[in-house]
């Protein structure tokens, strides 16, 4: 077990990050009047049963929430060091799809000479086809 002055040195960066980066500040502030927001309209001397119910049925306190979680998760994963990898994973899914488009057995040697064409401009010698030697010879 690490001793508590181990786990707080552990913690340094990250409370260093989070103080420092505006944008952690503004995630966590927004969190935070959201949070205050739901509390006031739920709490109002009302019973458990009725708070449960009122969060499962208005949608404006869902959205709070889901506002409120979505902040407290940016601020999170900004303090942690993490990125969205949001290029990558759509470069990726275009990819695959390009593949898939290409290398399909069906459609492949379609799309693949269409590309061709469109690229390198039509030739007007076609070499796919097979051609006949001048001789007449069989």
């Amino acid at each position: 077990m690490a001793k508590a002055k181990d786990r707080v040195s552990d913690m340094k960066p990250y409370f260093a990050r989070a103080v420092q980066d505006e944008e952690v500040r503004e995630n966590v502030k927004s969190a935070i009047a959201a949070a205050r927001e739901i509390y006031d309209e739920l709490l109002g001397g009302r019973s458990t049963t009725a708070v449960a119910t009122r969060v499962a049925t208005d949608k404006e306190i869902q959205d709070n929430l889901k506002s409120a979680i979505d902040d407290l998760r940016k601020a999170a994963n900004r303090v942690q060091g993490k990125k969205e990898h949001t290029s990558r994973n759509a470069t990726l899914l275009l990819t695959g799809i390009t593949l898939g488009i290409l290398f399909n057995p069906v459609t492949g040697p379609q799309t693949r000479e269409w590309i061709t064409d469109k690229l390198l401009g039509g030739s007007e010698d076609d070499t796919s086809t097979p051609r006949s030697s001048g001789n007449g010879t069989s």
